[in-house]
């Protein structure tokens, strides 16, 4: 077949159920584009109902904490292995990693040194602009190009001597209208009793570490500000984890699982006490003021001092990082009490300077994260672009 006729065989790797979703946005938005294209790859539920079939599932491949990575070890080298045989098998016109840099980047690297020729895209930057700065320089060996969802990331890998890096917007910008409240759901965050979502966080260390202290702090909080209706969103798996540790709450909040009713609270809700994470940024964009709060083990923490210090960073609260100032109060390690929470979070549920600022400054967020289309076209479209200036280069070295 003519390659000027023939689709572009493009493979995609995901490793955990945030990439899965955006590799099954960018198949979609690649499938629809003008260019032809023949999709494989290795993600979850989402990317199989976009017609993609991983020859394995990836649930067992996500690293969560350092004390995790000696148990899974010999699994993710395994799975590591396999996924570079089948993309090398495979010789696709183009590679896309997305997120999970732990798994995904070992993938890259090998695939580079096996098959030099194949364009490989990364899709969504490592946070190198919060600890170990020198992997943007060493993704230069690797990494074609970095499809950025942080409107600030082109900038860090051009100072770091990064890949060329490309912003292509976040994916909450195609999630808007469950973000965003309506006429009804504006009217709700205005009546008492406000609704206050608690998110202690989506893995088990993470709601281990701080549901007690949240629950003192709500707690607190209704003491000093009267009746307020609680609502904790958590996911299916962590759920009955969730009700069992929520049982000793003075207040007991309305535990949601389903994604439905957790954007519904997201719009109706007058404030939020949340653990750091992209949830403080999805917040934003909802519009709801939030406290941020986090705690780690002793090990991870003495490990997080010398990288922040390593990076000076002025806060690890993204809606922070991407507005450009210090919007969302955050209270880290020995800082994250009740009595540090309630008293940052009370202000934020009446007409008070602390919330109309964090207002005005959510109000910004549009304009900060804008693109000229949706995210995942954008993706697609660079990644194309990619891949045909990759193959154009090829081609005039061969003739």
């Amino acid at each position: 077949m003519n390659d000027a006729l023939r689709p572009l065989a493009i493979y995609l790797v995901a490793a955990e159920e945030s990439g899965d979703a955006l590799g099954a946005a960018l198949a979609a938005a690649l499938t629809k584009g003008a260019e032809p294209v023949k999709l494989a790859g290795i993600g979850g539920s989402a990317m199989a109902a976009a017609g993609i079939a991983s020859p394995f599932p990836i649930n067992t491949l996500s690293i969560i904490g350092v004390s995790a990575i000696p148990r899974r070890l010999p699994t993710i080298l395994r799975r590591i292995r396999e996924s570079v045989d089948s993309i090398v098998a495979a010789q696709p016109d183009g590679l896309v990693i997305i997120d999970s840099p732990d798994f995904t980047h070992r993938v890259a690297r090998r695939v580079r040194a096996r098959a030099p020729s194949i364009p490989i895209v990364d899709y969504v930057s490592p946070s190198v602009w919060a600890w170990r700065s020198g992997r943007a320089r060493a993704m230069r060996d690797y990494v074609d190009c970095v499809l950025a969802i942080l409107p600030f990331e082109p900038e860090v890998h051009a100072r770091l001597g990064g890949p060329p890096c490309v912003y292509v917007g976040h994916p909450l910008i195609e999630r808007l209208s469950q973000l965003r409240p309506n006429a009804d759901e504006a009217q709700r965050r205005r009546t008492d009793p406000p609704v206050v979502l608690v998110l202690p966080g989506s893995r088990t260390g993470e709601i281990r570490r701080l549901i007690e202290i949240f629950g003192a702090t709500v707690a607190e909080v209704a003491a000093r500000y009267g009746p307020i209706e609680l609502v904790l969103p958590t996911v299916p798996h962590l759920a009955m984890d969730v009700r069992a540790a929520v049982v000793s709450w003075p207040i007991k909040p309305r535990i949601v699982v389903e994604p439905a009713e957790k954007w519904s609270a997201f719009r109706t809700a007058r404030a939020a006490l949340a653990a750091s994470g992209t949830v403080t940024l999805e917040l934003a964009v909802a519009g709801v003021p939030t406290v941020a709060a986090y705690r780690i083990t002793l090990v991870e923490e003495l490990i997080a001092r010398v990288l922040r210090m390593r990076a000076r960073l002025p806060t690890i609260i993204l809606a922070n990082l991407v507005i450009g100032e210090l919007v969302v109060p955050e209270f880290l390690q020995w800082d994250c009490t009740p009595q540090n929470l309630a008293d940052a979070l009370v202000p934020l549920l009446s007409d008070t300077p602390e919330r109309a600022r964090q207002i005005e400054a959510f109000a910004r967020l549009d304009s900060i994260m804008a693109v000229d289309t949706t995210p995942s076209a954008k993706a697609a479209a660079t990644v194309i672009d990619v891949i045909r200036r990759r193959s154009n280069r090829t081609a005039a070295l061969k003739s």
